[in-house]
This record gives structure tokens, sequence and C-alpha cells, in this order.
């Protein structure tokens, strides 16, 4: 398949990278040479210097004969522009637009992306996108990442082992024994920096940071078996009022059960925002650094601050700074994958990364077939696929364990008539079940070909 991706910074180039690692067709265009001599030194990707809203540059990118077009430059208006140009001139079947501004993503203007309008297919916000991952790591304070699958029956949790873990060197394998009726499975283990698929026979150990599937009404059971209690978010300061800070506080006043939530922004203009549009939510004009505002924000008794301001060093000293004043838990927004490694030593429980979560949501909308979820784990180190399987399918009718998986794959999770089964080798995978299978990046091209899906426009 042929795509032009319109955008070469972070979210631009981990899509190449996805893409173009998959065989297919790309060239990429930023109006930053450096970015763009970034991509195709070290990706397998063409590169055109310019403006993408350009028709002459759409034109020598390709766009004649494309099959989609992923705008994601850092302008609304490129992006829009974009895919109109796109659609208009080059008659391209399939248009992705990146949009931040909530004005453009209000419900009484949806009409406006209808193809004799602004003709967008698919309209990604990544503050949206950001504000309920957020969302998500609340829900499970005690994992550091949380994904939901399988109509929301089934978690993806990302744990940190602790000295105290019950579990520690014990054999996959004995996990199951031990916890016959647990509907979870241990399907990656990071280990001193090293992402893995897990055999029977591996065993778990302290600061390994662990991926397990579980049914969500398991989760409890499952975090507790790995060493880690959940406790009620009651108590939440959100530090930054923008876009991301401003949906996490409306989606918590939105729930029935009562959440106390109070909001520290910087900038005055975006703070007096925040509270003509928040009811019960309290709203506090200064730096979240400030440890007298923090200590008038009550921090001390929060039981989480999410740190969401659009600078990952602000997030990450806010973080510490709360913890230091006795904040239980913290959340950090952070943009740069190299910060991640900070998180350990500087204690900070858990965080979200902007671009895996674009990364994923586009990944989600371009890929064929019965693909209905798709989330990057890590630096684009591995995914997870959840897909409906198809009488196609070389999976269709067979047992789990006589399936020609890769090395770096392993089913987590499987739903039939809407029915979580915990997958075991002798579980047999029938025409219409829908699996949710954690693979490593290099295994995700044989995963689709067990699917029988491909990369392609609908």
């Amino acid at each position: 398949m042929k795509v032009i991706i319109c955008g070469a910074g972070q979210v631009g180039w981990q899509i190449a990278r996805h893409l173009s690692g998959e065989n297919n067709d790309v060239t990429v265009v930023d109006n930053n040479p450096e970015l763009v001599r970034r991509a195709t030194d070290t990706l397998d990707v063409q590169g055109i210097a310019g403006f993408a809203s350009y028709p002459d540059i759409l034109d020598r990118a390709g766009a004649r004969d494309a099959d989609m077009v992923i705008a994601a430059t850092h302008s609304d208006e490129v992006n829009m522009v974009t895919c109109q140009v796109a659609h208009s001139v080059f008659a391209v079947q399939r248009k992705i637009a990146r949009l931040r501004a909530q004005n453009y993503l209000e419900q009484g203007y949806s009409d406006l992306y209808r193809r004799d309008h602004l003709p967008i297919d698919v309209v990604i916000s990544p503050e949206r996108e950001v504000a309920e991952a957020a969302l998500q790591r609340l829900a499970a304070p005690a994992a550091f990442d949380t994904e939901s699958f399988l109509e929301g029956r089934a978690q993806l949790l990302g744990i940190t082992i602790d000295e105290d873990c019950p579990v520690i060197n014990t054999p996959l394998r004995q996990l199951t024994d031990l916890f016959s009726t647990l509907r979870a499975v241990v399907v990656g283990i990071r280990r001193e920096g090293a992402l893995f698929v897990p055999s029977a026979g591996d065993q778990i150990f302290p600061e390994d940071d662990v991926y397990v599937f579980s049914m969500t009404e398991d989760m409890p059971r499952t975090l507790e078996i790995f060493g880690k209690t959940q406790s009620k978010q009651e108590r939440i300061v959100i530090i930054g009022g923008g876009n991301v800070g401003l949906g996490v506080a409306k989606a918590l006043e939105a729930r029935t059960e009562r959440v106390r939530v109070k909001v520290i922004e910087k900038d005055r203009e975006c703070a007096e925002l925040a509270a003509d549009a928040l009811d019960r939510t309290i709203v506090l004009h200064g730096d979240g650094l400030d440890s007298a505002l923090l200590e008038e924000a009550n921090i001390s008794s929060a039981d989480a601050v999410l740190a969401v301001t659009d600078d990952d060093k602000t997030n990450l000293l806010a973080s510490v700074r709360a913890k230091e004043l006795g904040c239980e838990m913290a959340i950090t927004l952070i943009n740069d994958p190299t910060l991640v490694p900070l998180m350990g030593p500087l204690d900070i429980d858990a965080y979200i990364n902007p671009r895996a979560t674009t990364v994923s949501s586009i990944l989600r909308h371009i890929r064929h077939g019965r693909v209905r979820g798709v989330y990057s784990i890590g630096d684009a180190e591995a995914e997870v696929i959840e897909a409906q399987v198809l009488g196609t399918s070389p999976m269709a009718g067979q047992r789990i364990k006589d399936i020609s998986f890769p090395e770096g794959t392993l089913i987590g999770a499987v739903m039939k008539e809407h029915k979580f089964v915990r997958p075991t080798g002798e579980t047999r995978v029938e025409e219409g079940d829908v699996v949710a299978i954690f693979a490593m990046a290099d295994d995700v091209p044989e995963v689709e070909r067990l699917l029988q899906v491909s990369i392609d426009f609908f």
C-alpha cells in the first residue's frame, strides 16, 4: 500500500517506522529538511521537503496513486487543508488528520468533516486520547501502564515488581497451578531495559516490569497477587489546566462517585477558562512547582497528582515535589521516551506517553480486516493487537498450542460470544472469536498473516 505521511515529528516518524517495517511504500513530507533527512536516514522511506498542503508537494510525494494520506503536522489548519487537497485534486481514498484544537472537535460541528465539506475520514485528537489514558491510569493506580481490551472485559496492566512481591522467583507455569481460578496471563517482561515475551519456565524477579492481561473483574486480585494494593482515588490534584488537564477534570466531575479535584495552572487566561468550564473543581492560578501553592492545594492529603503540562521537565519536577510533600502517587506526562528511565530513581509511579497513545490510535484506524484495537508498548517495541478471527485465518479451528506463532508472540485473552476466556494451550480458537495478542514489533507482520489481515484502507 502507498501511504503519504505529512509531518515527520515524533508521531509521524513512529507511524512511518511501523508502516515501512511492514513493506508498505511510505513517503514522508515535512517543511523541515532535517526531520525529512532523519526519516530517510533511519527508515526505509522516501522523503520530500516542503509544505504538505501545497498541491505540487503532494504531487511530488506521489499523491496521484496514493492509497492513504496521514496528516500529522503540528498545525491543525495544515492538516485539514492537506486532506482537502488530497481529496479534491488527487482523489485519495483514505485521509486521517490529527487535530488538537478542541473547537474543531465540538459535537455540534461534526458535519464539518463530511466528504462534501472537509473530507477527513478519521479525526485523531491527541488531547482526548491522552486524557483517556490518564483516566485509565487513575483507575488502576498500582499499575504504571494500563489499557482496556475486549469491550472493557480485559485489562492490560503494567506492574513493577517489588522485593515483597509474593510470586517472585516462581516459574510462570506454577502461577497457573497456584491460582487456577485467576483469569490472568503474563504476556511480557521488561528486565534491565530489554522487553521480551516469557516462556512457561521463566521467573519473575524484583525490579521487573511485567505486562499482565487480566479479566477486568479479576484486576484487584491480580494486582494483589503481584504485590500491589488497589486504593480509591478520591482526592486528585491536576497540574496543568490545558486541554488534557481540563478533559480529565471534566470526566472526573461527570462520575457518579464523588471525586475532589483541584487544578493548578500557571497561565492566568488558561486558568480562567478552566474555572469557567468546570463546576465543582477548584482551579488555582500559579506554578505547579511552588511548594506553597501545592500545600494550599493540600497535596499532602491527595491520593494522586497528575502532571500534564506541555513541558516534560516541569511534569517530572512537579511530580517529585508533590511526592516529597506527601502525595501518595504521581502520574506524569512524558513526551520524550528517553526520560522514562528516570521514573524509578525519581519515585514516579506511572507515566503517559502522548506519542504512544496517538500512534496507537492512528494504527487502530488504518489496519484492515477485523482488527478492533492496537496498543503500542514502550518505544514501539511491541504491540497488542485485538482482532476478530476470520474463517480464512490459519488460526481458525486450531488449538493455541498447534498454531505456529513466532517466538515473540503470546495470546493474552480470548473472547467467545462476549465471554472472557483465559487462554491455555488446549483452548481452541474458532471463527468469530476475538483475540488479544501481545507481539514484539518484528513479529507483527507474521501475526497479521495469521489473522489474515493487512494494513490497508477501508
